[in-house]
């Protein structure tokens, strides 16, 4: 499946990458300095922005993650948009 989608799809889907990263060195950094308030008021920050642009991206775009994860209405919408790594 080969589709072009909106840069809006683009943009957002980087967003929530970025995003996904700086959880993933917060985590990491966090493995050894677990009591630095900074790092873990910025986990908060980000994980809140996280779920933000994933209600945003599934809310115009479908689901990024099968397995029920994400809310439907009606239907299957995981199998009708191109699934990221597709784009």
């Amino acid at each position: 499946m080969s589709s072009v989608m909106p840069k809006e799809y683009y943009r957002v889907l980087e967003e929530l990458q970025t995003v996904d990263f700086v959880l993933l060195e917060l985590s990491l950094y966090l493995d050894t300095h677990p009591d630095d308030p900074h790092s873990l008021a910025q986990v908060q920050q980000f994980h809140l922005r996280r779920q933000g642009l994933v209600q945003q991206f599934e809310t115009h775009f479908g689901p990024l993650l099968e397995y029920a994860h994400s809310p439907t209405t009606a239907g299957w919408p995981w199998a009708e948009t191109p699934w990221p790594w597709q784009v």
